[in-house]
């Protein structure tokens, strides 16, 4: 399989490199504007094949293409590649305007090609099992979902804070893909003219959803707390966690040398992703879900007035 990746920034060198260039029977072909960078990243992953323009990847032959450049370019570059027939993944979020999201799922379906949306939390595996089943865990019904994901000192302009930020944190909570806008209930707060503090909530079936990010936080930092009946789990960093079960304590971690990708979830979304790209099929409920959570997205920043 090859797969051609699109831009080389610093989330791509982080956390997609080091776990694309151990998978076995995988080609990849680099693409960055930045002749430089191109050059001297394909040496240092022994990368033969090279370009600076991504409408040379189609010579290349590529089955795939992924994604992670700025948000600005998602637009251009998924519609090139879906109408070459090309799968494609694009690191979150798809675009920051949903009436392009869904020009963009349309044409998917058109051509029949897939569309995937890096959204890594939805992987991680020490909280995954407690969110598998979204209403029974060990025979207990699910209550509620808080996820929290709060910056030091960085407000910002509204669509930018919710799509290329906080909308982790949405997805995150977003486990039916099937939120209405009349569902949700928002509160914010402004900091000279920016967005400082964003939560969102709302009750589906009786279960409490809630997606808090503050920007103006003592210290970065991510938490999740679950709660079912009489059973409560609390992750920090989405590393470690804790969970009380009828009063009783237990320690929630992942196994000794468990690479740090792994625990974040993009090796377990990178074979997926490979997967659909294989088989040339992605599950209908993703689909579902990805437009709904942009789509709450854009509400929001319609609703958000600083």
């Amino acid at each position: 399989m090859k797969i051609g990746i699109i831009g080389l920034g610093d989330i791509a060198r982080k956390a997609y490199l080091p776990v694309l260039t151990q998978w076995p029977d995988l080609e990849l072909v680099f693409c960055t504007r930045n002749e430089d960078t191109l050059q001297q990243l394909a040496r240092t992953h022994r990368i033969q094949d090279a370009v600076t323009d991504y409408r040379g990847l189609v010579a290349q032959g590529v089955d795939g293409v992924m994604i992670h450049s700025a948000t600005s370019s998602h637009f251009d570059i998924a519609r090139f590649f879906l109408n070459q027939g090309i799968a494609v993944f694009v690191d979150k979020p798809l675009t920051d305007n949903y009436e392009q999201c869904e020009t963009l799922y349309e044409l998917a379906e058109e051509k029949q090609c897939p569309l995937f949306l890096g959204f890594n939390r939805r992987y991680l595996p020490l909280i995954k099992p407690y969110l598998s089943d979204a209403s029974v865990t060990e025979g207990k019904k699910l209550l509620g979902l808080k996820w929290q994901k709060h910056r030091l000192n960085l407000p910002g302009d509204t669509r930018t804070f919710v799509f290329d930020d906080f909308i982790h944190a949405l997805d995150s909570v977003n486990l039916s893909g099937q939120v209405s806008e009349n569902d949700l209930h928002i509160v914010t707060q402004s900091h000279q003219g920016k967005l400082a503090r964003l939560d969102v909530e709302w009750q589906l079936d009786g279960v409490i959803f809630q997606a808090s990010m503050n920007r103006l936080n003592g210290v970065t930092a991510e938490q999740v707390t679950i709660n079912y009946e009489n059973l409560t789990c609390h992750f920090d960093s989405l590393a470690t966690g804790k969970q009380w079960n009828e009063g009783r304590e237990q320690a929630l971690v992942l196994p000794d040398w468990t690479p740090m990708l792994d625990s974040k979830g993009f090796t377990a979304m990178t074979a997926h992703w490979l997967e659909v790209v294989a088989s040339g099929k992605m599950e209908a409920s993703l689909v579902t879900r990805n437009l709904n959570t942009h789509y709450l997205a854009e509400v929001i920043c319609q609703k958000v007035k600083l």
